[in-house]
């Protein structure tokens, strides 16, 4: 491909990492509580299609059920992005259906809860459906060798967009009150905001880019499950698979409910959880190309382990030591999660790049999205389902440890697998 395409490829992450920061990560998993707690009133609950749900769970849930709608398209729009259609039109047809959602998140208000979470599982699964078209662009916009490099420095771009987002809707909520709105105001076009620069960064690179020449024939539906059958008997790829769908449902979900953690357990105000996460974005950019130059002069495995088992020392952390309205603490903490956050998802979709056959990038990539997005439900559902249970948003952090474990697991049997067959 071309530098254009190269240059869209790391805009994209640009543009949607605002979608994963602002809306995912910071604003709404708080304002969707609080106006549900409001919702729910005397009887402490709401409902959806009659099944009771306590309100503090009810964000954790639309995003379990927004990835679980992902794992039912996925297989399709990855082989749709080998088809005729290409990922150039998936990718843009997924950020059209996904930033209009997010824009429509602007007319959220106090009970309209559920239909904030309706417009957050559309918004979150086209954005998911777009990651299968974003992640098989790699190998087209990058040489075996180079993977490594660009996959780091796709993340670093795309925190950098994130950060610098959330940067100016910091400055919009700081300033609320001077411009004569409320809290629930300022929060609603940042969420609003998030849409619009998703779908600009997106539609103007791509649109720039010549489409590509179609496919052979044969690729389609029937090619998902030739290439399910492959993988079930190349263990070399399943290892990796299984461990990639454990421990990246457990960083997902990590950061998916760290804002509702710090804002319901630590009570810590917007403005800290704003300036924690933006912190994230900055120091991101740093461990991403730190990662990335350790792996070329290490082991990329050996850095994702690293950075795993730095994960579960962050858990472990939030659960027993982390004080309760204390912004130090959590800036601190941040910072750490920063450092491996970008480590361990763009070495583990470089690793993965460089152990599937070369000319079905496409139809790997579903199935790596596909097992991203299969389990990804699992994390938040656990989350939910300890929330509602114990009522203790540590317990239910601390439940997510087990994914970690288990990731670790299968990831070094991979490893031991994968040194006998470089070694061969």
């Amino acid at each position: 491909m071309t530098s254009q395409s190269r240059f869209a490829w790391y805009m994209y992450d640009w543009a949607s990492s605002a979608f994963t920061t602002t809306v995912i990560t910071v604003f709404l998993g708080p304002y969707l509580t609080s106006i549900a707690l409001a919702e729910a009133g005397q009887t402490g609950l709401l409902y959806a299609f009659g099944i009771p749900i306590a309100p503090q769970s009810l964000f954790p849930y639309a995003v379990s059920t927004s990835v679980f709608m992902q794992f039912l398209l996925l297989p399709l729009i990855g082989y749709a992005s080998d088809g005729p259609l290409g990922k150039r039109f998936v990718i843009l047809f997924c950020t059209a259906i996904g930033a209009l959602a997010t824009i429509g998140m602007y007319w959220i208000e106090a009970g309209l809860a559920m239909q904030g979470a309706v417009l957050f599982i559309i918004a979150n699964g086209a954005y998911g459906s777009s990651i299968v078209a974003y992640n098989a662009m790699l190998n087209d916009v990058a040489d075996h060798d180079d993977r490594d490099r660009v996959s780091s420095r796709g993340f670093a771009i795309g925190y950098a967009g994130g950060g610098l987002l959330l940067l100016l809707n910091l400055a919009l909520y700081i300033s609320k009150e001077s411009l004569g709105m409320d809290s629930g105001h300022a929060v609603r076009i940042a969420l609003a905001s998030a849409g619009l620069w998703w779908a600009i960064f997106t539609f103007v690179p791509f649109l720039n880019i010549p489409k590509r020449e179609k496919k052979q024939k044969g690729e389609g539906l029937f090619a998902s499950l030739s290439t399910l059958k492959q993988i079930i008997h190349q263990p070399k790829i399943l290892l990796f698979l299984i461990a990639f769908l454990l421990f990246n449902d457990g960083i997902q979900t990590v950061i998916s409910m760290a804002a509702q953690f710090g804002s319901e357990e630590l009570q810590l105000p917007l403005e800290t959880l704003q300036i924690s996460i933006l912190l994230v974005q900055i120091i991101a950019v740093f461990g991403a190309l730190m990662f990335g130059r350790l792996a070329q002069s290490s082991s990329a495995l050996g850095m994702l382990l690293v950075s795993l088992f730095l994960w579960m020392s962050i858990i472990i952390y939030a659960y027993a030591f982390l004080p309760p309205g204390s912004s130090m603490h959590f800036y601190a903490l941040s910072g750490i999660i920063a450092l491996v956050l970008g480590g361990s998802q763009s070495l583990a979709r470089s690793i993965f790049s460089k152990i599937i056959p070369s000319g079905s990038e496409s139809r790997y990539f579903g199935i790596y999205e596909l097992t991203d997005r299969g389990s990804s439900w699992l994390g938040p559902l656990l989350f939910g389902i300890s929330l509602q249970i114990s009522g203790s948003y540590r317990s239910a952090l601390l439940a997510l440890i087990v994914f970690f474990v288990s990731g670790i697991c299968f990831l070094w049997l991979f490893s031991r697998r994968y040194e006998v067959n470089q070694d061969s």
